[in-house]
């Protein structure tokens, strides 16, 4: 087994787990952990393009993976004060 098959596995398991929470996104219960669980998943998305990018031995998959974390990042705030003016935060 060979470092590149293990680092492709783990971008496989965290997909897994990505979906997972996708359950978190629709059932929710309130609009915090919906949030929450789609900044988890926009996480769990730069961990499987770092995870791809070594496992290929494609560094230009890193710059991709930086712009999106940094997109993940402002998405996040701007939604948070989004939920805190319209005043649904508990």
């Amino acid at each position: 087994m060979t470092i590149e098959s293990i680092l492709l596995g783990a971008a496989a398991a965290v997909t897994v787990l990505a979906i997972a929470v996708l359950y978190r996104v629709i059932k929710g219960p309130t609009v915090q952990d919906r949030i929450i669980a789609i900044n988890v998943i926009g996480t769990s998305t730069v961990l499987i393009i770092a995870f791809v990018a070594a496992g290929l031995n494609r560094p230009e998959f890193l710059d991709i993976a930086l712009v999106y974390a940094l997109l993940n990042f402002v998405i996040s705030i701007a939604a948070a004060k989004f939920t805190i003016d319209r005043g649904e935060v508990l």
